[in-house]
């Protein structure tokens, strides 16, 4: 029954613009996840950084 059915492809210029932009994509939400994990991690290590420093403290002289 499928053997029988009839499919319709865009051209083979068109497959082509299609993979171009699907690369793109690609690309872009690849460095996207590569690149937010890292911000995440430093602002991570600048907000651990910043609370260490309000909690060590020197006590006064008495």
């Amino acid at each position: 029954m499928f053997l029988n059915y009839a499919l319709q492809l865009p051209s083979l210029d068109e497959q082509r613009r299609i993979v171009a932009i699907l690369d793109n994509f690609d690309a872009l939400v690849n460095d996207l996840s590569l690149g937010l994990p890292a911000e995440l991690a430093a602002r991570r290590k600048q907000y651990e950084y910043y609370r260490d420093k309000l909690f060590t403290f020197e006590e006064a002289a008495a």
